[in-house]
């Protein structure tokens, strides 16, 4: 049962709940639906772990609390054989907390998505659904060469030959080193969410070197590795939360999420129902490509000194 286990939170209340300003009549008729997929086919982090029971994980508590709150209604699944092209049809974006290839069973033994899932999902976000991903949204699915054993070659990037769920969400994980404080920089303050991030915003997190950016990123936090520790951060900042455009759809990603702690701060629970709003065209913003502006050596992911 378990490995069938679909959560779904029914926005009942929010009707009574304050409305983003910019909603439309059409939108204010119906909570927008979002497919939450947790399906962990490699490493499955504690804030997506369901309980011995199958109790919702800390991440489903949280976003069981925001959707009434923001007229969202979230269905929760582990289950890779919802992505059919009826299915996919039914939710307005997709919500992804995963890891490694998804069309595997891997180390959760949840059922997989299908090569032809996968393509059908790549297409309806292209044809104008939205898409969100946090944290290890970005080790889903590896360009080729991709080899965790080897990690120093990991660090190239891949250019055209980049895996088509990477070109969708906008880059790819490399590595992490050890949990640390880092300080996210503000690019746009305008951005619904990110005005509410502090100058001095500086949280505990596992941070996520990333690469192979898509040149048309609207970075909205950059990650500023002056003083981190580790190898992998001796580079310049570079992307850390974006908002893109994917043919028609929406894309939004923040890096942050591993921590159960950092589901609960209310910081980045702004910044995620800011980028959520904007996937699910609730809000709409400018999202045009600043990643040469405010992070123009993004693309060197090797150290400086």
């Amino acid at each position: 049962m378990k490995h069938k286990l679909i959560l779904t939170c029914l926005a009942a209340a929010a009707i009574n709940c304050a409305l983003p300003a910019k909603l439309t009549a059409a939108d204010s008729s119906a909570p927008k639906r979002i497919l939450f997929f947790s399906k962990s086919s490699g490493y499955e982090h504690s804030s997506i772990r369901r309980g011995t029971n199958g109790e919702p994980s800390q991440a489903e508590k949280v976003l069981q609390e925001l959707g009434p709150k923001n007229h969202f209604e979230f269905t929760f699944s582990k289950d890779g054989t919802i992505f059919t092209a009826e299915n996919i049809q039914k939710f307005d974006a997709f919500f992804f907390y995963t890891t490694s290839d998804l069309t595997t069973a891997g180390n959760d033994h949840n059922p997989p998505m299908s090569k032809e899932g996968k393509a059908a999902f790549l297409e309806a976000i292209h044809n104008g659904k939205g898409f969100i991903g946090t944290h290890s949204a970005a080790d889903t699915f590896h360009s080729p060469g991709f080899d965790p054993a080897h990690p120093e070659e990991n660090y190239k990037n891949n250019g055209d030959n980049t895996d088509p769920y990477v070109q969708m969400i906008g880059a790819e994980f490399i590595v992490h080193g050890a949990q640390q404080p880092s300080h996210m920089i503000v690019a746009d303050a305008k951005f619904a969410g990110a005005s509410e991030v502090p100058a001095d915003f500086k949280p505990l997190e596992e941070w996520y070197a990333l690469k192979n950016f898509a040149p048309n990123l609207h970075v909205l936090l950059v990650q500023d590795t002056a003083g981190m520790k580790g190898p992998m951060y001796q580079r310049p900042p570079y992307p850390a939360t974006w908002a893109r455009l994917y043919g028609q759809g929406r894309v939004f990603y923040t890096n942050m999420g591993h921590r159960e702690d950092v589901w609960t701060n209310p910081v980045f629970q702004a910044v995620l129902v800011g980028g959520i709003n904007w996937a699910v065209r609730n809000t709409d913003a400018d999202v045009t490509p600043n990643l040469d502006q405010v992070t123009p050596k993004a693309s060197v992911t090797r150290s400086v000194n």
